[in-house]
């Protein structure tokens, strides 16, 4: 072993900037285990208007409207925007904590392998399965959505006009070709895309804002029944109404973790990323409020808007209150291009996601999925992956007229499980220990508390996701997330067996494809650091192992399958 090799400090302070971010980000991600691969051209603005783009506050509140209808209308709609703000942010200020110890793209699987005691690639397995499933589901809830408006705006010039279920996922088949393309050859302009979708989104808000204000051909409601009126004859749940009411403002926040996955592509990530994290809810939930309180006040009768064309309320609602197709269209136009904005900032998102799992050979094809294309600066095999299991998945619409349901509860009970698992672990197992020593927290005091509150809400918001809208269950009505939940586990728990089990996947940042070899106490050479870290090893009875690659060597105890000392990275 070379003499001068050395443990990498990762409280070194910041090195002058390269092509690739500072030196210190350079070091810190190769101290968690990986070699940089991505350009580091984002900014914190930029990782905020992503976060803010993939919440899409007009498409996710108004894309699946029409079920706050059936959760009771306007109280359901704007108490319910205003709880859910608590409460995400406080899931929101949890991870910001992990994702500034651990800033990897890697994510929660990666957080969860660090932080738990024993037992750890199981857990990592397990929590980066979740997390991929809910980004390829919850980017296909966005596309299909995106879809069934286009279907919803054309309805307004053809009242006549239903599509049939092989139009809606043609048009749904184009919308991820289209944006696989702009991912894929656009990545150096996407920071910029990301820009334009922030302004578009608050004139957008602004106009619809006047424009319902000012027309309202329906008339207005009065204050109380606008931010008050609650009716629970639509969904047959009685008292339990206004928690379905949730269910779209939920939907709107559910997918902030996502912004993690983009942490090698921005310098300084240990800080700009929980900034970006923690002020998403914020900002976004105000610049809601302006989107909901004039829908409140000028929304038409409950009932009629229960009929909308393709299950989606909010072009209905824009044609009715303007007066004309024409109105209506216009405030649409403005809607279906956020949702553009959405579908390329959270496809984006999910191939970062993809890849880093593929780069810890967790999913099957991952030598080439772990590829990073060198001219275009992004993994195209990834992003080709996320969009083929889309268009796979998209084939259930032609089976169930509930398939968009079922894709948004999917992806939400899939993205609060990958949360919650790092931090249960953080707050019960760990106490902690590691959020601590982050560069960016929210303190001994207030960070335990929005810890128990994030989990209490993650665990409501599972079984809230697992239920059916309406009652009695019909074919129509019935929610298939558990279904797909369960499809999705049984391959995950195969691939597992068949290839992680047998030590193919042995844990987040391990160097899977170098030369290694087993060392024994008495024959170790090399510093004196490194002699101290195998001379204390407690009980020894394992594997001590040196991995090399071309970019670093690691140190790690192997003990029944578990690494035991993956922190000991050289350089």
């Amino acid at each position: 072993m070379d003499t001068q090799t050395k443990l990498v400090d990762e409280k070194a302070p910041p090195s002058p900037i390269n092509e690739s971010g500072t030196v210190h980000d350079l070091d810190s991600l190769t101290a968690l285990g990986y070699t940089p691969e991505l350009r580091r051209n984002r900014s914190l603005f930029t990782l905020l208007f992503q976060s803010l783009a993939i919440a899409a506050i007009p498409y996710g509140e108004g894309g699946p409207l029409i079920v706050a209808i059936y959760g009771g209308g306007q109280l359901s709609i704007f108490v319910g925007w205003l709880m859910i703000l608590v409460l995400d942010e406080c899931v929101a200020l949890s991870l910001s904590e992990l994702a500034s110890r651990y800033p990897t793209s890697a994510g929660p699987y990666y957080w969860s392998f660090q932080i738990a005691k024993t037992n750890k690639t199981i857990l990592s397995f397990i929590t980066g399965w979740i997390w991929l499933i809910g980004n390829w589901t919850i980017t296909l809830s966005v596309n299909f959505g995106f879809a069934s408006l286009i279907t919803a705006t054309v309805s307004m010039y053809h009242p006549d006009f239903v599509p049939k279920a092989w139009q809606l996922l043609l048009i749904f088949y184009a919308i991820c070709l289209i944006t696989l393309v702009i991912c894929t050859f656009g990545n150096k302009f996407l920071p910029m895309v990301d820009i334009i979708c922030a302004a578009w989104t608050a004139v957008s808000i602004l106009i619809i804002l006047i424009a319902l204000s000012v027309n309202a051909d329906v008339g207005r409601h009065s204050a109380s029944y606008a931010l008050g009126h609650y009716d629970t004859s639509f969904s047959g749940w009685g008292g339990f109404t206004f928690f379905i009411g949730l269910l779209p403002a939920a939907y709107t926040f559910s997918a902030i973790g996502m912004i993690s996955s983009m942490a090698e592509e921005v310098s300084d990530p240990a800080i700009k990323v929980p900034r970006a994290l923690s002020l998403c809810v914020p900002v976004g939930g105000i610049a809601g409020l302006f989107f909901i309180i004039p829908i409140c006040v000028t929304m038409p009768p409950l009932e009629d808007i229960l009929g909308a064309p393709s299950g989606q309320a909010l072009p209905y609602i824009f044609h009715i209150v303007m007066g004309s197709p024409g109105g209506g269209l216009g405030l649409t136009f403005l809607v279906l291009a956020i949702t553009m904005f959405c579908s390329i900032s959270i496809t984006v998102a999910a191939s970062r996601c993809t890849w880093a799992f593929a780069r810890d050979d967790a999913i099957p094809g991952s030598k080439i999925f772990s590829k990073v294309n060198k001219k275009l600066g992004v993994p195209v095999y990834s992003l080709i992956l996320v969009t083929i299991v889309q268009m796979l998945l998209g084939l259930i619409n032609l089976g169930s007229t509930s398939a968009f349901t079922a894709f948004v509860s999917v992806g939400v009970i899939a993205l609060a499980a990958s949360y919650a698992i790092p931090i249960a672990l953080s707050l019960f197992w760990n106490r902690r220990v590691e959020v601590s020593q982050a560069k960016w927290n929210v303190g001994p005091i207030i960070g335990p508390v929005v810890n128990v509150i994030a989990l209490c809400w993650i665990a409501f918001e599972i079984v809230l996701f697992s239920m059916p809208t309406v009652l009695p269950v019909t074919e129509v009505s019935m929610n298939y997330a558990s279904v797909v939940c369960v499809g999705f586990g049984v391959i995950a728990t195969v691939w597992y067996f068949v290839h992680a089990k047998h030590g193919m996947f042995q844990a987040p940042g391990y160097p899977s494809s170098c030369e290694h070899m087993l060392i024994r106490p008495n024959s170790v050479q090399g510093p004196s650091s490194f002699r101290w870290i195998v001379e204390n090893i407690d009980a020894w009875n394992g594997d001590l192992r040196i991995f090399r690659s071309a970019s670093r060597t690691c140190l790690l105890y192997v003990k029944s399958g578990e690494w035991l000392a993956n922190e000991f990275w050289l350089g």
